[in-house]
């Protein structure tokens, strides 16, 4: 009896139909450790050669998009942090430089430093979870432990900006949440001292072993024309040969990359194993940026911008004067006014060009935002990717490209 497609989600392809008689079907997740997340991959399958796959979100939406635009601006920044949760700090600069852009704000020279600096630590984070991850799907436990050592070290430097470790809220429109602390520096500079170090060790444990080099390399492949056919960016694109880099190609004067020297990798092949290579020699690229940051960030200047729309009264202010008082009350019961307009703000995140579009009709909620959530585009493009392959191969896949669900669903 021919199984009837909508039992399976109502996804039937009139061209190539995945449902066949005498051929075997079976879900991969939607709840399973090897997805990464509330993922659910249905495939066809002859013997364990994948013939063809539909790949299904949606387990884990939660209207992130709808919801800012039904809080103020400063109550939707915790909400990034949960999108791409290994990369909150990046989430949060992207967000708040949307918000400076329609309302014409200019941060101080310090702040763009740090918030450069928080970009490349998160990062060396998500790399690591990449990488070491990808590495445990496949069976390579110690590697990971390498990688995650170093990345709670970081955890640890963001601990000591925001007092928190993975969701971090660190930002503000139009500076930061606090001052970083005067150790901060010195103690960036001492982890990357260690750090430099395990990656060159992790390395040697993993490139050239030969039981990861024949389960990656050739496995997953895109060509570096289906990398722009499916709007591929970050890693992922610059494995299959697509040279670009927002960092390099459009510096954002509200970050500090400009000034920065620094190398964009590129693979041949667009397989697992470059995608690997690559993220390994961006962690590389991100200490060496890190250094040259530390060294020309200011000790000293404001982390505001000078604009009372924005700006909270200082505290003993606020307990010494009425006015003070009532300003820090509106503010955060009511939210800051943010004139009519419209940016599209993007950054280069972990995973590629991570971007908010605001649309602003006045007042202290948005009228319309969307997220270019890297995941999103990545995640498209597994189904012809692992077309061919074998289910062990399909996981391998799904591990390189990093798709985080919080930032897939939204």
């Amino acid at each position: 009896m021919k199984t009837d497609a909508t039992h399976y989600g109502g996804h039937q392809d009139e061209s190539d139909e995945i449902y066949e008689d005498s051929k075997v079907y079976m879900n991969i997740g939607p709840s399973h450790p090897a997805t990464h997340g509330t993922l659910r991959v249905m495939v066809r399958l002859s013997g364990e050669t994948i013939e063809k796959s539909i790949s299904e979100m949606g387990y884990l939406h939660r209207g992130k998009e709808k919801i800012g635009e039904n809080v103020t601006y400063h109550k939707f920044r915790p909400h990034t942090d949960r999108m791409n949760y290994c990369s909150s700090l990046a989430n949060n600069v992207a967000y708040d430089m949307a918000i400076e852009r329609v309302m014409g704000l200019e941060v101080p020279e310090r702040t763009r430093y740090i918030r450069t600096i928080c970009v490349e630590i998160s990062r060396i984070i998500d790399h690591l979870i990449c990488v070491g991850i990808n590495a445990v799907d496949l069976g390579a436990f110690s590697f990971f432990l390498y990688g995650f050592h170093q990345r709670e070290e970081a955890y640890t430097l963001i601990e000591m900006l925001c007092g928190a470790r993975l969701t971090t809220t660190y930002t503000r429109v139009g500076g930061l949440g606090w001052e970083p602390p005067p150790e901060f520096l010195p103690a960036l500079i001492k982890w990357l001292d260690g750090f430099e170090p395990v990656v060159a060790e992790m390395d040697k444990l993993l490139t050239d072993n030969k039981i990861w080099v024949d389960r990656t390399k050739g496995v997953g492949a895109f060509t570096r024309e289906e990398a722009l056919a499916y709007s591929f960016t970050g890693p992922c694109a610059r494995a299959s040969n697509v040279n670009i880099d927002l960092r390099r190609d459009q510096p954002d004067p509200l970050l500090k990359y400009g000034e920065l020297d620094f190398e964009v990798p590129l693979g041949k092949n667009g397989d697992v194993y470059d995608r690997y290579l690559v993220r390994m020699e961006e962690l590389r690229q991100s200490a060496r940026m890190l250094r040259q940051l530390a060294a020309k960030c200011p000790d000293e200047g404001p982390i505001w911008v000078d604009d009372k729309r924005v700006v909270i009264p200082p505290k003993d202010r606020v307990y010494n004067s009425m006015e003070a008082m009532i300003h820090h009350f509106k503010f955060f019961m009511e939210g800051f006014d943010v004139p009519p307009g419209e940016a599209y703000t993007c950054i280069e995140g972990p995973n590629g060009e991570l971007g908010f579009y605001v649309i602003s009709k006045g007042g202290p909620m948005a009228w319309r935002m969307r997220v270019r959530a890297p995941s999103f585009w990545m995640y498209q493009g597994l189904d012809p990717m692992i077309k061919g392959e074998k289910i062990a191969d399909l996981v391998a896949s799904l591990g390189s490209i990093n798709v985080i669900a919080g930032e897939l669903d939204r």
